[in-house]
């Protein structure tokens, strides 16, 4: 999300203005919803975003300048704003209008976290039927038409990895690479979708089958993505920039975009 004097931006509108208005552009909302203002993981995200978070009431409040004034928002309604972006498009495409939805977060969010992401859903006017895992809605979306009996094990990663995407014997689905392990039974053939978008890391083992999905087990850090690989260069790069040129305390806000 994104503001600005005139108006509010979401989505590729927001991201292509980011580098000329970075402290205004807002990003890693997951990171932040569900959390307390104190908590050390909050603390270091901080120090990565050239946006400003201030506590209020122990909660992590976004300030940003909106039309010449400036506004706080809560992750959980900068949240909802993405949401409302979606059920526009979902609306626009399906031709009616969009009032449930099933709402998808990284495997290792907290009771918390999803019941903060429920609330970003109900402000976004959704009424959010279910909160299920993201690994699991990838198989889901794998299983919908394969319509078999037999019995599937399926072992999802979904590491955040931003634009790095790979893919195995030229298999896809959507933004999934599907890496099909052979000389194994059909009925217990391991498939790993893999998908790198995102600032999360998620495992999941499922077993499909008859249409069945059973979640076997999950594992995950919500700190091993796209958004820590990024930091990680920036701050390398950083401290050879300040070796070499004796000079930069601190990245420029521009710069960590």
């Amino acid at each position: 999300m994104a503001s600005s004097r005139q108006e509010r931006l979401i989505g590729d509108a927001a991201k292509n203005q980011a580098a000329m208005n970075p402290t205004n552009t807002v990003f890693d909302v997951k990171r932040l919803i569900g959390r307390r203002f104190d908590e050390p993981c909050v603390k270091k995200d901080m120090s990565h975003w050239p946006f400003k978070v201030v506590d209020k009431d122990d909660a992590p409040v976004i300030e940003v300048e909106y039309q010449g004034a400036t506004k706080q928002f809560t992750a959980q309604e900068i949240s909802s704003m993405v949401l409302v972006k979606m059920k526009e498009i979902a609306e626009a495409k399906l031709g009616k209008e969009v009032k449930k939805a099933v709402v998808t977060v990284p495997a290792y969010f907290n009771d918390s976290q999803r019941l903060a992401t429920k609330d970003a859903g109900a402000i976004a006017g959704l009424d959010v039927l279910r909160i299920i895992n993201e690994p699991t809605a990838a198989a889901i979306a794998y299983g919908l038409d394969r319509k078999s009996e037999a019995e599937k094990k399926v072992l999802i990663f979904d590491l955040g990895g931003r634009s790095l995407i790979k893919t195995y014997e030229n298999w896809q689905f959507g933004n999934y690479g599907l890496l099909v392990v052979n000389g194994l039974p059909d009925r217990r053939r391991p498939i790993a979708p893999f998908d790198c978008s995102g600032g999360t890391f998620d495992v999941s083992l499922l077993t499909i089958a008859g249409g069945v999905f059973s979640v076997k087990a999950t594992a995950g850090d919500t700190h091993l993505g796209g958004e820590d690989f990024d930091n990680t260069l920036v701050q390398h790069f950083t401290q050879e920039f300040k070796r070499k040129h004796k000079q930069g305390e601190n990245a420029h806000n521009r710069g960590r975009r």
